[in-house]
């Protein structure tokens, strides 16, 4: 079993794979930087780190495996097991682990694991078929130096002339015909310049507006009674389950029997296996799921594990 290329898959799609007894691996987002001095352009991506504290199975790498594979989930828990002393034993005997598409480790002075991770890929599907390039500097003073240098081999002079009146007033009414051009083309180039600028503005108001009445709260003077439902539907993609069963009278027990104890449980279907299971409680985020899993490992069900799946 190649226990990297599972983990590869799942962070494309999480930010957190734990892998049992062994530590988490973690992604966080980076926006795009620019390079000062090499000009290089680097596109948004997934920073990848490791944290050996986090060893708690939360099911998403062993329902993976058993999911791809085709094979129990206690399988599939036995598998990543056996790996992880074998990637531990290889730690110990100063060698340096190579996972693919992840990174390296090898442990330190100390005995922790230090994670080197790999800059090949990017976990960030957003940035898909992106890639960082270099682009040369720009210099703009190139020209206004040489603006400069023409000016001052090439000096323009200017030599007194004697004109005579009759000259100076077709010269002058020269002038005028070119100034009327000059106001009228000056003038339209404003006008159109101030109606592309209204445009724009107008489009943005719209926007806007459009923003606020999707957002709008109407207040009706004289409400219609407010209707009080007494049903409830759990929404939630993770499910902490409380046991499988082959009869399904047998789970409908069992989710009277957990009723009967305060737990919000339900049936959510069959698994591919057509075991009909049950679960305590569905939740919308993983640190709810993962604390009451905690709690019910503790309290009332040790063999309690954490299902996600997004139900129809």
């Amino acid at each position: 079993m190649q226990l990297e290329t599972y983990i590869s898959d799942l962070l494309y799609r999480y930010d957190c794979v734990t892998v049992p007894e062994f530590g988490a691996f973690l992604t966080q987002r980076v926006s795009a930087k620019i390079h000062e001095t090499t000009h290089t352009f680097y596109p948004p991506k997934k920073a990848l780190s490791f944290n050996e504290q986090l060893q708690q199975n939360d099911g998403l790498l062993a329902n993976y495996i058993a999911e791809v594979e085709k094979i129990p989930y206690a399988t599939a828990l036995n598998k990543i097991s056996r790996q992880v002393r074998s990637i531990k034993s290889f730690l110990v005997e100063g060698e340096t682990i190579q996972l693919k598409n992840i990174g390296e480790m090898v442990l330190n002075t100390d005995g922790k694991i230090q994670f080197d991770p790999s800059s090949h890929i990017n976990y960030l599907t957003d940035a898909f078929g992106l890639s960082h390039f270099s682009s040369s500097d720009i210099s703009r003073e190139v020209y206004k130096e040489t603006v400069e240098v023409i000016e001052e081999t090439a000096p323009i002079v200017l030599t007194p002339e004697k004109r005579s009146n009759r000259n100076w007033l077709k010269y002058a009414a020269a002038a005028v015909v070119l100034l009327g051009i000059g106001t009228f083309g000056g003038t339209t180039y404003y006008n159109n310049t101030i109606e592309d600028h209204n445009q724009l503005a107008q489009e943005q108001a719209n926007e806007q507006l459009d923003a606020k009445v999707q957002e709008a709260t109407f207040v009706i003077s004289n409400p219609l009674p407010a209707a009080t439902l007494s049903v409830k539907k759990q929404t939630g993609n993770y499910h902490i389950v409380a046991g499988a069963f082959r009869v399904e009278a047998n789970s409908k027990k069992k989710v009277n029997q957990l009723r009967e104890q305060g737990f919000k449980a339900r049936q959510i279907g069959a698994n591919r296996y057509g075991l009909h299971e049950v679960v305590y409680a569905s939740f919308e985020t993983r640190a709810e799921a993962q604390n009451e899993l905690f709690k019910i490992r503790s309290e009332h069900n040790r063999d309690a594990w954490l299902l996600i799946k997004k139900l129809d």
